[in-house]
């Protein structure tokens, strides 16, 4: 089975998307669109900006959710996945190229998430780390005993999980998890403590726009960040993509599961080759391949 994976933040560059609009008539026409519906020229940073432009959470997110779903759109009768999976961010990509989404309503949510996660980190100054050579297990244990909020954010791959809370919480915890045998502990250049409980207000927020946003049910089946499994049912998709924003992107056993349901390759859609190579952690022989510019 074809499986179809989308990238996160942290995967944006200047200059993506640009083939795109030039030499695809319905890639011009949906970022065109996009720029509408944003009420702001998104192409303008994203093909011409600066890094630091790129790095703002509300052109970001926009920014790797168009450049994944208009590549997708653009393959036409080549793209037909089987089974879809996004890390974070990447979820919502997974949902418009599955058909439970439109394009508009797809694009409008993830700039409210943006904004909305934006804001709680204004709220109170967060930060995340990279744990690097430390089993998932050995992590959970000695976040959970830190008193500060310090959590498991991202599993990413065996051996490299990302870790989110206060700032105290996370200088604790590196210093606690290279005690522990971790090979690193990096903290990490964002903006504030993703998939924590210090993203309640930006859930809060996200609950509402999604519950007024339709949602159909797919074409296949979604593997949701929140449990790694296999949904098509558009209520839980719904109740899983709010609970995605204060709980772990359990990315490790998403690919574990897609693979042990009968994914033969996974074909990452968009910008980077993180999750190619994320991949290839869980399963050296498993084939995979990277759609990242226009395909005449």
């Amino acid at each position: 089975m074809k499986a179809y994976v989308f990238p996160g933040q942290g995967a944006q560059f200047v200059g993506m998307g640009k083939d795109l609009y030039e030499n695809s008539e319905l890639g011009k026409e949906l970022f065109d669109k996009a720029n509408e519906i944003l009420g702001f020229n998104i192409t303008e940073l994203m093909f011409n900006g600066t890094d630091e432009d790129l790095r703002q959470t509300k052109v970001t997110q926009p920014a790797i959710f168009l450049h994944s779903v208009i590549l997708a759109k653009t393959l036409g009768d080549d793209f037909k996945p089987e089974m879809v999976a996004g890390h974070s961010l990447g979820e919502f990509s997974a949902l418009v190229a599955n058909g439970a989404l439109s394009f508009e309503d797809g694009l409008k949510l993830v700039s409210q998430r943006a904004m909305a996660m934006q804001k709680a980190c204004e709220v109170e100054p967060s930060t995340m780390a990279a744990i690097i050579g430390l089993d998932d297990e050995t992590v959970e244990r000695v976040c959970a005993e830190i008193e500060e909020i310090v959590v498991p954010a991202n599993f990413n791959c065996p051996g490299q999980l990302v870790i989110s809370g206060s700032m105290k919480g996370i200088e604790i915890a590196c210093e606690k998890l290279k005690e522990a045998g971790a090979k690193r502990a990096l903290p990490l250049n964002v903006g504030g403590a993703f998939h924590s409980p210090l993203m309640e207000p930006a859930r809060v927020e996200l609950e509402e726009a999604i519950k007024n946003t339709t949602f159909s049910t797919p074409t296949c089946p979604v593997y949701q960040n929140v449990n790694a499994k296999p949904v098509s049912d558009p209520e839980e998709i719904k109740k899983n993509l709010v609970a995605q924003l204060t709980a772990p992107v359990r990315f490790t056993q998403t690919m574990v599961n897609m693979i042990a349901d009968g994914a033969s390759s996974f074909t990452e859609v968009g910008p980077g080759k993180v999750i190619q190579g994320l991949v290839k952690k869980v399963d050296r022989k498993m084939e995979t391949a990277g759609v990242d510019s226009y395909q005449a």
